[in-house]
């Protein structure tokens, strides 16, 4: 059954990912308010929960209340702004880089054996794309078509990891 879930799934991912890459700008503004009232909905859930945890710590519930007003505002600024969105995806996939650049060197310097030297290369060499590609998602058509290529790839990927369970069996 989980297989044919697989199958549908990907064909989905690769049919949305088309849809995606034919029709960029209406799927970053779509993308980009999907994505504003997600964070708004986790922002007004951190203000509840800061509310329910002001009688068990006051420094939890403090700073569920920062969090909360800053999902709100943040999740409002990005709704229905194209441009706000790309650089918000932007800015989230540098620091993607940075942290894969950064863990990619501590795991070159302290990793043991050629196991942790190829680790670490990996990780810089996968930060240097992230910063690549985060150049490429300030501009919101690039955007859509990262994320349409995204899609299709992860489709691929589902259709032949269904295809490796069928063989399997």
């Amino acid at each position: 059954m989980a297989e044919g879930r697989n199958v549908l799934f990907g064909i989905l991912a690769i049919l949305l990912g088309l849809i995606v890459m034919a029709f960029p700008l209406i799927s970053v503004f779509l993308v980009s308010d999907i994505v504003a009232i997600g964070i708004i909905f986790i922002g007004v859930w951190l203000l509840a929960q800061s509310i329910e945890a002001w009688s068990s710590s006051k420094g939890l519930s403090i700073l569920s209340l920062i969090l909360g007003f800053i999902g709100v505002i943040v999740g409002i600024g990005l709704f229905g702004k194209i441009v706000a969105f790309s650089i918000f995806a932007g800015l989230i996939i540098y620091l993607g880089g940075f942290f894969l650049i950064i863990s990619g060197i501590l795991t070159l310097f302290s990793g043991k054996g050629n196991a942790g030297r190829w680790g670490g290369l990996l990780g810089i060499i996968l930060g240097i794309l992230y910063l690549i590609v985060g150049l490429y998602a300030l501009n919101p058509f690039y955007l859509a078509i990262l994320i349409g290529i995204w899609l299709v790839l992860t489709g691929i990927f589902m259709l032949f990891a269904s295809a490796d369970a069928a063989v399997e069996k």
